[in-house]
């Protein structure tokens, strides 16, 4: 990592607000913050975390469901476990052709909210990494079709460039209410967004 990095990310508020309140990443205040504008986690809520090490969102999403919620975090690493009997990891691709059987044989009903931190690993190359960014975002959204109690949500990372209006199109297609947003939590120079699908309808 260049020096210069380091000491960015170092003095960045929201790495040092997440060691001081002990969230595994900086992550979990963008969670927090789109939570709260739009509600799409809620107390009781059963949540599947996709891409979730190193735990930031799984924390986070916890603290929003409540002892009566459940998440379930999965990721191609492995993920520290957590002491909660109501979290739950799985290490797993969300490539995998039995994904869909995984997570659902790991939660205890349907899920409420579905979300995506997934990244790619970043080749610096920008038309490169965009076009991994939306697969795994596509890849986000067939569990969360196959996953999704009726009516639930979804909300996933993507990077902005060509191809975000044709995923866009797709989630809405799937959800009543989309939303692109940025969390005041993601860098500023940064390329990275969030879509948002509410009110998932089923029956499309």
């Amino acid at each position: 990592m260049p020096k210069s990095w380091l000491q960015e990310h170092k003095r960045d508020y929201y790495y040092k607000k997440a060691k001081e309140e002990n969230y595994r990443s900086r992550a979990a205040y963008k969670l927090f913050q789109a939570v709260k504008k739009y509600h799409f986690i809620r107390k009781n809520y059963v949540v599947v975390d996709l891409g979730a090490a190193p735990g930031g969102w799984i924390q986070a999403a916890r603290k929003l469901v409540g002892k009566k919620g459940f998440v379930l975090g999965v990721d191609v690493r492995d993920i520290e476990p957590f002491p909660e009997q109501n979290v739950k990891t799985l290490t797993a691709d969300i490539r995998d052709e039995d994904i869909v059987e995984q997570i659902l044989d790991n939660i205890p009903r349907k899920a409420d909210a579905v979300i995506s931190d997934v990244s790619p690993n970043i080749s610096g190359v920008w038309e490169v990494d965009h076009a991994r960014q939306i697969d795994l975002a596509q890849q986000s959204l067939r569990i969360a079709i196959n996953v999704l109690k009726p009516h639930g949500n979804f909300f996933v990372k993507v990077f902005q460039g060509d191809m975000l209006r044709d995923f866009v199109e797709k989630v809405k297609r799937c959800f009543i209410v989309v939303r692109v947003i940025k969390p005041k939590a993601s860098r500023a120079k940064s390329s990275e967004m969030f879509v948002l699908g509410l009110n998932f309808n089923h029956q499309r």
